[in-house]
């Protein structure tokens, strides 16, 4: 009975739980019935959303490609135009060329020439048309070059000339020595006047004792008159006046002044910056110490006209060192005392001697234009020679003296047949001559010249350099053009 009951509660329980575990499997069932509805419903929503999408995609390119297709319809038929308009043009050209041609053959036969001929006769017109403006355009262009060129010479000469200013002295014939007293002067005279007699035998000068308390010294040898100078003041000073001691005196003074033209050679030639130069050419160089050109001390020249040819040298590019040398040494042959000739070729002729560079040696013999340039250089040495002695203060002669050479120089080719004009120039260096052409034929201006060479070496013992003669005979024609 227990058996039974036992039995009867298990099997309850059982019961019990499988109704209980079917009612859990109904509700798992239709929960996953539900979300497997869920899911369903969302996958049918995405499939449509994407079927959308794939027909609007669809539609779109659908488009473009309607697009592209009336695009090309539209480049082919531009380009169908163009061709159209291209053969339309060929065609115009060609009727062109071909009216052209008939004009051309219709022109020919009214011309009666060719069309290369008439195209040389129209050339041939405008060249004659424009040689007027062409010649125009070419004198302004020279004209405005030589503006400038001219302008930057003047800067040039004048920056030249800003660094060889030098001082100036004048040249004076008389040297003046004051005495302690009027007593010397008998003394200086002595008995007979022995010793005034001897002194101006040993120093070849003029003495003056004529004004009160001072002694003139004359002469127009400069180292004549600085040897009796310091010899009369030495004497006075040593107080022993008699010939022999004056004898003593003046060769004891001799020496010193060639000394003292020595060391003026040598510190010409340092001041310059130019070195081993031979010993007998620094010699001669001390000289230009007393000697004068046209009233120009020689050695504040030489100094002057270095310095403004050193720096036209360097503004041109120029060898610097042969304008140095030569602007040194141009003037060399005035010292040269034992040689007749002008002082180009005697200047010439002692550089030669010397081994100097051919064209150190161009640069002297050049300097008075005896030749022409042969070098820039030698144009340098020229320039520089010109603005040193011819600035403004610089040289004076005698102005009748001067005025009276001029005027024989002149007058001398005026007399002649067929002189219409004649100008002397460079100081007397240079006369040119203008004949008249319808009296003189260019044979009869070469005999012109020589002879009036001729007639010069007569009238003039001695020239300032040489004289160069230029004969100038020209013929023009002339027309004036008036505006109505």
């Amino acid at each position: 009975m227990l058996q039974s009951l036992i039995n009867s509660i298990f099997k309850k329980e059982r019961q019990e739980e499988i109704k209980r575990a079917k009612h859990e499997s109904k509700e798992i069932v239709l929960r996953a019935t539900e979300e497997a509805l869920k899911i369903k419903q969302e996958a049918e929503k995405e499939a449509r959303k994407i079927m959308s999408d794939s027909l609007e995609i669809e539609k779109r390119l659908s488009r473009k490609e309607q697009t592209i297709e009336e695009r090309e319809k539209a480049v082919q038929s531009k380009e169908q135009s163009l061709r159209d308009k291209e053969q339309s043009a060929e065609r115009r050209r060609k009727e062109f060329e071909e009216a052209k041609e008939k004009i051309i053959v219709k022109l020919e036969k009214i011309a009666q020439m060719t069309k290369d001929e008439a195209r040389k006769l129209l050339l041939s017109a405008w060249e004659d048309k424009l040689k007027g403006e062409i010649a125009k355009k070419i004198r302004e262009s020279q004209e405005e070059v030589e503006k400038k060129s001219s302008e930057k010479a003047k800067e040039i000469l004048i920056d030249s000339m800003r660094y060889g200013a030098t001082d100036y002295v004048s040249e004076y014939t008389l040297a003046v020595i004051q005495l302690p007293s009027d007593d010397y002067k008998g003394r200086i005279i002595g008995k007979d006047g022995r010793n005034i007699r001897a002194f101006e035998l040993a120093t070849g000068v003029d003495v003056d004792l004529e004004e009160e308390g001072v002694i003139r010294i004359s002469s127009f040898d400069a180292v004549r008159r600085e040897i009796a100078r310091v010899s009369m003041e030495k004497l006075i000073k040593d107080g022993r006046i008699q010939p022999q001691r004056i004898e003593e005196i003046v060769h004891k003074v001799r020496k010193e002044v060639d000394e003292t033209i020595f060391k003026a050679g040598e510190d010409l030639v340092h001041r310059v910056g130019v070195f081993n130069l031979p010993n007998e050419l620094v010699r001669l160089l001390g000289h230009f110490k007393f000697r004068y050109s046209y009233g120009q001390n020689m050695i504040l020249h030489t100094l002057e006209e270095t310095r403004i040819g050193v720096a036209l040298a360097h503004e041109l590019k120029a060898d610097v060192n042969t304008v140095k040398i030569g602007c040194l040494l141009h003037d060399i042959g005035k010292v040269v005392t034992d040689k007749e000739g002008s002082h180009v070729d005697l200047g010439v002729e002692l550089l030669k001697k010397h081994g100097f560079s051919k064209k150190v040696v161009d640069c002297v013999a050049a300097h008075h234009e005896d030749i022409p340039f042969p070098s820039v250089e030698a144009v340098i040495v020229y320039i520089a020679d010109a603005v040193s002695g011819g600035r403004p203060g610089a040289r004076h002669e005698d102005f009748q003296e001067y005025l009276k050479r001029i005027k024989t120089i002149e007058e001398t080719a005026t007399k002649q047949k067929g002189v219409r004009e004649a100008y002397a120039l460079q100081a007397g260096r240079e006369l040119r001559v203008i004949v008249r052409p319808d009296e003189i034929s260019d044979d009869e201006a070469t005999i012109l010249a020589s002879k009036l060479k001729e007639e010069l070496e007569t009238k003039f013992d001695v020239f300032p350099g040489q004289i160069k003669i230029t004969v100038l005979r020209e013929y023009r024609a002339e027309a004036t053009a008036k505006y109505n």
